[in-house]
C-alpha cells in the first residue's frame, strides 16, 4: 500500500521516500531538501539537491559534513 505505516495504516503525512547514501567511513548523503531534528529539539533545513549529514561527529558544521573525517588515521585491520 502506497503511504502506508509499518502497521498497514494510511498515512497521507508521508511523501515520496527520499534516497539515502551511506558512505563507508564517510557521510550520510541523502538526497535534499531535507529537514534535521536534533536530540535537543533544534531544527536545522538544507535546500540542497544532495545534503552530506556527519556520522564521525567530527565537523565543525555538524550535523552537516565538513569532511573532517578524512583527516582521522585509518583503523589498523
Amino acid at each position: 500500500m502506497p503511504n502506508a505505516t509499518p502497521d498497514g495504516h494510511r498515512d497521507e503525512r508521508r511523501g515520496p521516500a527520499r534516497r539515502v547514501f551511506m558512505e563507508p567511513g564517510g557521510p550520510v548523503v541523502v538526497e535534499g531538501p531535507v529537514e534535521v531534528v536534533a536530540a535537543d529539539g533544534t531544527t536545522v533545513r538544507s535546500d540542497r539537491p544532495m545534503v552530506a549529514l556527519c556520522a564521525c561527529r567530527r565537523s565543525r558544521r555538524y550535523p552537516f559534513c565538513d569532511t573532517s573525517h578524512r583527516r582521522r588515521p585509518p583503523r589498523d585491520r
